[in-house]
């Protein structure tokens, strides 16, 4: 089946100006959604917020429009995983940790809670200007109907950690203006600014100094490197039989 489109929705999402936000319903997926709008429309699409009204997850991806080649541009998947853990951080506990798994896990507690990921075009060379990148994200909200949570330990739900109810419109809000400030900080103060707040949450060997370099890869020392093109191939968080976070 072709993906689903919609027309924007008008409904009570409070987005930025510079989101324009399509709602759309089960079973449809946001990713592949906003990834074919983002092939129609090209950079013209860039703003798009594609959100799927469903129960137990928040599932939303945003067409983006780069200015760079894309072995660097790939970074602002940096920028989206920030602005979904910023998110996450300001409507939950403020005690509880918030951790990246590398480079696209999202654990809360030490528990998974959801990841992002990235989708740029197929036939773009590295040193090419891509005409978009899909960022998306996704989020476990609820796992009542995947039984038993003891059965289910290593990831979490929102409802589980005392999110309130009703809590994926602020999700969805908060991570739009986060986005926003996660792209103006490094417009502002240069990429290592963005590369250290996405640092702050990915647990790093201790007294090994770890830094971000132009191409997106995690840096540790004088030897060690952590990749981040290849990794974002193919989603560690995510289950392919439901194409949903893994329980």
């Amino acid at each position: 089946m072709p993906p689903i489109t919609a027309e924007p929705a008008p409904g009570p999402l409070a987005l930025p100006p510079a989101f324009t936000a399509i709602v759309l319903a089960p079973p449809a997926d946001a990713v592949s959604n906003a990834v074919a709008i983002a092939r129609r429309d090209g950079p013209e699409a860039a703003g798009t917020l594609v959100l799927v009204d469903r129960a137990d997850v928040l599932d939303l991806a945003v067409v983006l429009a780069p200015e760079e080649p894309l072995a660097s541009a790939r970074r602002a998947f940096l920028a989206g995983m920030s602005a979904l853990a910023d998110a996450v951080g300001a409507h939950g506990p403020p005690e509880m940790p918030l951790t990246f798994v590398w480079p696209d896990g999202l654990t809360f507690d030490g528990a998974r809670l959801g990841g992002g990921r990235l989708v740029w075009p197929e036939d773009c060379a590295e040193d090419e200007v891509p005409d978009w990148l899909v960022f998306s994200g996704m989020l476990i909200v609820s796992k009542t109907g995947a039984g038993d949570p003891g059965l289910t330990p290593d990831s979490t739900a929102l409802d589980e950690e005392g999110f309130p109810a009703g809590i994926r419109p602020l999700l969805v809000e908060s991570f739009a203006r986060n986005l926003i400030r996660a792209f103006d900080l490094w417009a502002e103060d240069g990429f290592p600014a963005l590369a250290a707040h996405y640092l702050a949450h990915l647990p790093t060997p201790r007294g090994v100094a770890a830094r971000i370099d132009a191409r997106g890869d995690v840096v540790l020392g004088e030897t060690e490197r952590w990749p981040l093109a290849s990794l974002l191939r193919e989603a560690a968080w995510r289950d392919p039989e439901t194409g949903t976070v893994r329980l």
